[in-house]
């Protein structure tokens, strides 16, 4: 089967649609049994130490998979990855570019959903039959994350790893589905997690390997992952075109703000950690969640290659979950 990259989501039922597996890079690149190579290869073909290390991975990933076409997003994600494109040019690979517009334009997103499939030699209306064979997953997704917040019985890094899969659904809708099953089935007969901090995470999905398991040994568990949750598209509608115009990662961050209050009370967070890469321009965005968001605590943390947390990183979690303890253990002294 013929395997096309993706450097982020992208209407995948149209690369399925075609035949052909689509490959998240970023997946993987944090997957591999040693993603830091893949990085490493990047810096020594000349990439340079202060690119983000997601940039480096991808391109690790999609030369060492030997992929003959990548389909990266120009407008919606990283500006490294338009040059991404051309370096990956350079290396005999195809580079097909998909542009979310900024202002959310209907027609102009549809367009780019057309020029896809005319490249891959589909209709728009065989994209449309595969996304409701991929909705049968996406509602099982939709499941393990009713099942992390509501019913306590998915961990933090569990709800992260079967969401953000999402995005490719492994290259194998079926196989991926089965795994969902299974895992479901499992996490049904499961007594519940004890912590009692709940946390969301916000911000690009985590380089670093053992964050979220680190917080469940002080007492806490994220039980809203933002980004990842949008990969599964848990919208109400069956309009393609609408789907990606809702999905609020490539587009401005008041939407994705508006998304994460919703779900921060419907949840019942007490707290948000927001996971900045380094060397990214969505690092400025802090300062606008920290306005909006001011009602919650927040805890900006930063990642910069594939590894466990530093020292310095875990005291601080540390301490912002002590500190969310006792500022709870203070309220139910108050009631």
């Amino acid at each position: 089967m013929r395997r096309i990259g993706i450097t982020t989501t992208v209407p995948a039922e149209f690369i399925f649609a075609a035949g052909a597996a689509p490959v998240d890079l970023n997946n993987i690149f944090i997957t591999d049994a040693a993603p830091g190579r893949m990085v490493e290869r990047a810096e020594a073909d000349g990439l340079p130490r202060a690119v983000c290390g997601w940039i480096k991975g991808m391109y690790g990933a999609a030369i060492s998979s030997r992929l003959e076409s990548v389909i990266a997003v120009s407008e919606g994600d990283c500006s490294h990855t338009r040059t991404l494109m051309e370096i990956l040019g350079e290396e005999g690979i195809n580079a097909i570019p998909f542009a979310y517009p900024y202002d959310r334009d209907y027609a102009l997103l549809k367009l780019q959903m057309e020029k896809l499939a005319s490249l891959l030699g589909i209709t728009f209306a065989d994209a449309v039959n595969t996304m409701l064979e991929m909705d049968e997953i996406r509602r099982k997704l939709h499941r393990i994350d009713l099942m992390t917040w509501r019913d306590n019985k998915v961990s933090g890094f569990e709800n992260h790893l079967y969401l953000v899969s999402a995005s490719d659904m492994d290259g194998d809708m079926a196989r991926f589905g089965r795994q969902v099953d299974a895992f479901l089935e499992e996490a049904q007969g499961r007594a519940e997690f004890p912590q009692e901090i709940r946390l969301g995470f916000i911000g690009v999905p985590p380089i670093v390997t053992d964050l979220y398991q680190f917080l469940e040994t002080r007492g806490a568990r994220v039980v809203f992952n933002e980004v990842q949750r949008q990969f599964t598209f848990p919208f109400d509608t069956d309009d393609l075109v609408e789907r990606y115009r809702q999905y609020t990662y490539p587009y401005d961050i008041f939407s994705r703000i508006a998304d994460i209050k919703a779900e921060a009370q419907k949840r019942g967070l007490h707290g948000i950690i927001h996971y900045v890469q380094s060397f990214c321009h969505h690092q400025m965005e802090d300062m606008v969640f920290r306005k909006h968001l001011s009602h919650l605590p927040m805890l900006a943390v930063e990642g910069d290659a594939p590894g466990p947390l530093d020292a310095r990183t875990r005291l601080r979690l540390e301490s912002f979950c002590e500190m969310l303890s006792a500022k709870r253990a203070a309220a139910k002294a108050v009631s």
